[in-house]
């Protein structure tokens, strides 16, 4: 759950129940989005070695968009838009889809994985774009967090 709760009395004495963002959940989302894509390269180096199936590739892919909404839907609760990087999930579809229509072999995967990269590094760059807006709006100061 991207928000939590949080209970205030306000001056006119009723207690009130407000759900507000948590500055923990943009940097545990990305984090868990980070993890995933590095499943889905070491994924598809185990499919080309015939050593995984189009399926846990498929498996891996599923769980890359169900962390990549939650990551959108995090910087989302602080006003943070990431529409530019909204085609990341198709762009890897499409390149997975024509990858694993071919047999595994590690040609395919050489064929393949740059542009897989290319749209990690995309997605990289989309979201470091973002880090100074983010720890703006949880009052931090903008330099670059390691």
């Amino acid at each position: 759950m991207s928000t939590a709760t949080r209970q205030y009395m306000p001056p006119n004495g009723r207690l009130q129940t407000t759900n507000l963002p948590r500055q923990s959940d943009v940097p545990r989302a990305v984090a868990s989005l980070l993890e995933i894509t590095k499943q889905l390269q070491e994924m598809l180096r185990l499919w080309s070695m015939s050593c995984a199936t189009e399926q846990h590739v498929s498996d891996v892919y599923v769980r890359l968009g169900t962390e990549f909404n939650s990551t959108v839907v995090a910087f989302q609760n602080f006003g943070i838009d990431l529409s530019d990087i909204y085609q990341i999930p198709q762009d890897l579809r499409t390149v997975l889809e024509a990858c694993l229509s071919e047999d595994p072999s590690a040609h395919a995967l050489n064929k393949y994985l740059p542009r897989v990269r290319q749209i990690i590094a995309t997605l990289l760059r989309g979201l470091q774009s973002k880090q100074a807006a983010y720890w703006h709006a949880v009052g931090g100061d903008t330099s670059i967090r390691r």
